[in-house]
């Protein structure tokens, strides 16, 4: 039978979800009309236009793949608009900050809640230093006794995990932070970030009520943290509550681009996205807050059973534990009136597409989920269809230029049929429409580029005007973005189109840490962008052999492909985007006005620090004992015996001698640790280990 408790809160679920689920109901039916009625009506005026009116098999894929793409784009469109309006009337009454009286809000309680920061090969610096800022945000709201910080490592490499355990131990020790900064590395990585959590959840969840999961480039303000817990509190149905994360701190030209169209684009989409979907939102998998106790009772991911893709562990998690919350009757929210929720961009268009090589295969197992996972929320498969579009969109995209030059060439160059059907009377005269094709470009163009000037309107008559800039310096940044935004689709849509080629194909990724700092040089990039580059000048020489109206029509597509190494370059450099904000373009409000939490991280007591390595752990006292105090002990056996071996041949040929695995067995035995140390220092001067005291320890050239 059905506990007290659990009916409880089934019967206060209901209750809850009636308030908004009406009204969530009439948006999406209104989305739905509108995006609908619109795609028909594009979709014939483009059959109006194709030579044959859809006679043939090539004319009808070309009918379907834009009636699917017109669609996707009038989603987003009207999704904008919606939040557009949403913004004009003060925002959305049914949000969970609108149902809030402040004051009630303020004087609620708070429950004890873990911060965790999962983290992979990253730069110390800048995911430990962001994480100092958050510690100082929240210590200074006066409710840090309610929050601890957990640091989940899943590094492998022994040069950035003992890196990691020093920066550990050096912040705890600045902040003060004496039980409640917390360092965990797992021994054997598996399922990804997912199960690092799940490994969190297991050893310490009952402890706590909430945790807020923050990515290695995230910062949140600490009044943000302390808002979260509280609205958490009065609506105990909410599991998860999201917000919308911002750019920020981008240097790169590429970076900059991104973070301005994050700030002056992002408020009116997240603003209409969760006005549609209410208490059925997606969980990003970062700044967010979770319950913790209907988590770890539904979200357990078991692993797919299918075949290829679609069998093994899941890889994006995010969607999915969304979805299991919903089905056990917890809500989701994304709350877009949640400020100083902060995460960073790629620094160049190559690191983008890495990570997106990754986010692509994650996003197409959810095909199996979406169509075979039982008593999912309709609104849940529909956010996995959202995130399996937002890639299969390329491949859509590209099938549609291919067919198009196919429809192109046979016009041009085979015989025209005048009797495609046997049974008719009277010729077709196959003809194309080169202004309604244009002014069906233009439309469409329209529902992309709209909703920017809809941003542009919406800072003015925000009054945010000078935190972009001014007027003048804003509207140069929104033509500067379309133009790269326009360089880069088509980039995206072939590298795009690949992935989701080998993601179906199942085809193995090494899964690594995120460069986030560095720039694009030449070489790396013509390797890279070689194969769309030589397809897309292919593709410009044939359409120009074959008709020049048809070469006009390919340029906007070709140009970007044939030049995208020197785009790549060019936009990953920091100097050209530090130049741009040093004149006012594609400024953003923290950059205008500052921001503590950048500050706060730019004061970081590892800002500028050298972090030790294995060489470092093994020489230096200090930071030997601390390894030696974190490591353990094997027994006596088979592995102590190979252990001492291996410090035998670390003694007599150097750290070189070993490869990765042997030093991370070393790094954490403490015994083996202890031994080391006492013996680099009783080596000769003129040993390997001489040399490296001196070099590490002493600061100083080693003498020949």
């Amino acid at each position: 039978m059905m506990s007290i408790a659990t009916q409880t809160h089934v019967v206060d679920n209901a209750r809850g979800r009636s308030r908004w689920w009406t009204a969530a109901l009439l948006r999406r039916s209104c989305l739905l009309i509108l995006v609908l009625g619109q795609t028909l009506v594009a979709s014939w005026f483009m059959l109006s236009i194709l030579p044959y009116k859809g006679g043939n098999g090539v004319e009808i894929g070309m009918l379907v793949l834009f009636a699917i793409l017109f669609a996707w784009i009038s989603f987003g469109f009207w999704i904008a608009v919606a939040g557009f309006v949403l913004r004009r009337l003060g925002g959305d009454r049914h949000s969970l900050l609108r149902q809030q009286d402040s004051a009630a809000l303020n004087a609620t309680p708070l429950a004890r809640t873990a911060i965790l920061m999962p983290i992979y090969h990253e730069s110390v610096e800048r995911s430990l230093g962001g994480l100092s800022a958050v510690y100082r945000s929240l210590e200074r709201t006066g409710q840090l006794e309610h929050f601890d910080f957990f640091i989940l490592s899943d590094s492998r490499d022994p040069e950035v995990w003992l890196q990691e355990q020093a920066a550990w131990a050096k912040l705890v020790k600045e902040l003060g932070a004496e039980g409640r900064l917390f360092y965990r590395r797992r021994k054997l990585n598996l399922n990804y970030k997912s199960g690092n959590v799940g490994d969190f959840l297991r050893r310490w969840g009952r402890n706590y009520d909430y945790m807020v999961v923050l990515d290695a480039d995230s910062l949140m303000g600490g009044e943000t943290l302390v808002k979260l817990v509280q609205l958490m509190q009065r609506h105990p149905a909410v599991g998860i509550l999201q917000t919308s994360p911002e750019l920020l701190n981008g240097r790169s030209l590429f970076a900059r681009v991104q973070q301005f169209s994050s700030q002056l684009y992002g408020p009116l989409f997240t603003t209409g996205l969760a006005a549609v979907q209410l208490g059925e939102a997606a969980f990003w998998g970062h700044n967010a807050i979770l319950r913790i106790q209907p988590f770890m009772t539904h979200c357990g991911l078991r692993k797919l059973p299918g075949w290829g893709l679609f069998r093994g562990p899941i890889m994006s998690h995010d969607f999915v534990e969304a979805a299991y919350l919903g089905r056990a009757g917890y809500e989701v929210w994304l709350e877009p009136g949640l400020q100083d929720s902060w995460e960073e961009s790629p620094p160049s268009l190559v690191d983008e597409l890495t990570r997106d090589q990754r986010w692509v295969k994650g996003n197409m197992q959810h095909l199996w989920l979406m169509l075979g996972s039982r008593k999912l929320r309709f609104a849940h498969r529909m956010a996995f269809l959202n995130g399996i579009m937002s890639y299969l969109a390329s491949p859509l995209w590209l099938a549609f230029l291919v067919l198009t030059t196919v429809a192109t060439t046979r016009l041009v160059l085979w015989p025209i049929n005048y009797f495609p059907d046997p049974y008719q009377l009277f010729p077709l005269w196959p003809q194309w429409q080169p202004y309604r094709a244009a002014t069906l470009v233009v439309c469409t163009l329209g529902l992309l580029f709209l909703p920017k000037f809809l941003g542009l309107a919406d800072v003015a008559l925000t009054q945010r005007v000078r935190a972009f800039g001014g007027f003048f310096r804003l509207l140069g940044s929104v033509f500067l973005e379309i133009v790269v935004s326009a360089l880069l689709a088509p980039i995206r849509m072939l590298s795009h189109s690949r992935y989701v080629a080998e993601a179906l194909s199942n085809v193995n990724l090494r899964w690594a840490g995120q460069n986030r700092t560095s720039e694009t040089g030449w070489l790396e990039a013509f390797i890279y962008q070689a194969p769309g580059s030589i397809l897309g000048l292919a593709w410009a020489l044939f359409a120009l052999w074959l008709k020049p109206m048809f070469f006009y029509w390919s340029l906007p597509v070709a140009l970007p492909l044939i030049f995208a190494a020197p785009i790549s370059v060019i936009l990953s450099r920091v100097q050209l985007g530090q130049r741009l904000r040093r004149r006012g373009w594609l400024m953003t409000g923290e950059e205008a006005f500052g921001s503590k939490l950048l500050e706060d991280m730019a004061r970081s007591p590892l800002t500028g620090a050298r972090q030790p390595g294995f060489c470092e752990s093994v020489i230096h006292p200090g930071h030997n004992a601390l390894q030696v105090a974190l490591g353990r002990t094997a027994a006596p056996g088979l592995r102590r015996q190979r252990l001492d071996r291996l410090c035998q041949r670390c003694l007599k040929q150097g750290p070189e001698s070993l490869d990765r695995t042997e030093q991370n067995l070393l790094a954490q035995d403490s015994q083996a640790m202890a031994q080391l140390h006492r013996q680099v220092w009783r080596v000769a001067p003129g040993s390997v280990w001489g040399r490296l005291l001196h070099r590490e320890i002493l600061r100083q050239p080693a003498s020949r």
